[in-house]
């Protein structure tokens, strides 16, 4: 275990580990609690063992405005199945004593605010996760969070967005710590053509102002989607795929399916124009 942690790296190095290996980030996420908390937590030890090279856990919350229909599904069978926050922490532990992958959680920030700033990014962080997503945290309103984030030695991923302006581009890439994370729309996606555009030219503009990694999330379900969000961009983010499968499959099917994705990260190989590495 103590050589396990020792050699952990986190979300970027990742990544940029990846990128010089020739090869795509693959960043799979499952909610905490869902169906129960020790299935999640053995789905989660399972994608990682299949090919997951980051964990996104979700913390279920009560009005996931962001989320499809597959994860709000997930999330309110967690809250209705007894979650509270503070299995975040014992998932993470757990997790992160079996399988060497950076963990991040994925949150709405009133659960955040709720359990106290400073508070869960320090239990966080003492229990082995490497950063958080705060989807509806804007920069511009996070000055407790970052202070918080900075203290803890967390990573921290905003999100931007194609209605950004160059400006708040800058700002978001500047601030955040691990990567980007690059949307073509939030909430529910449209159809996977629109989805590729829209990334592809948000990738471009955050390029010009930005060297951190960027990851493209929302519409992303099959290796080969894996495969092109690869080849312009540092990673790609499936969520509601691997839902799916863990909902009608268990651990076996999302095993399964997470393997497949992970193939993808080859087929695709690290982009010409991405991130520096070495």
């Amino acid at each position: 275990m103590l050589a396990e942690k020792a050699a952990r790296l986190g979300v970027e190095q990742t990544i940029r580990a990846n990128a010089e290996a020739g090869r795509g980030t693959l960043i799979g996420y499952l909610p905490i609690g869902f169906p129960d908390l020790d299935t999640s937590v053995e789905a989660a030890i399972a994608i990682v063992r299949a090919g997951v090279d980051v964990l996104e856990l979700g913390i279920p919350y009560s009005d996931p405005v962001m989320d499809g229909p597959v994860i709000q599904r997930a999330t309110t069978a967690a809250l209705e199945g007894g979650f509270h926050v503070r299995y975040v922490f014992d998932a993470v532990r757990r997790i992160t004593s079996a399988v060497s992958a950076p963990v991040l959680t994925m949150t709405y920030f009133n659960p955040v605010l709720q359990y106290g700033v400073s508070e869960f990014a320090r239990d966080f962080a003492a229990a082995g996760g490497a950063g958080v997503i705060t989807p509806d945290l804007i920069p511009d309103e996070a000055g407790e969070w970052l202070a918080a984030s900075d203290e803890a030695g967390l990573e921290r991923v905003f999100l931007a967005s194609p209605t950004s302006n160059d400006g708040r581009l800058e700002m978001i890439a500047r601030l955040s710590r691990g990567f980007v994370y690059v949307v073509s729309t939030m909430g529910i996606t449209g159809a996977r053509h629109e989805v590729d555009q829209a990334a592809r030219t948000l990738v471009s503009r955050l390029r010009a102002v930005t060297d951190r990694p960027l990851c493209v999330g929302i519409g992303i379900s099959t290796p080969e989607q894996v495969s092109d969000v690869n080849s312009y961009a540092d990673g790609a983010i499936v969520g509601s795929a691997l839902v799916s499968a863990l909902a009608d499959g268990g651990v076996a099917g999302v095993t399964e399916v997470a393997a497949a994705l992970a193939a993808g990260r080859f087929a695709g190989g690290s982009h010409a124009e991405g991130i520096q590495v070495g």
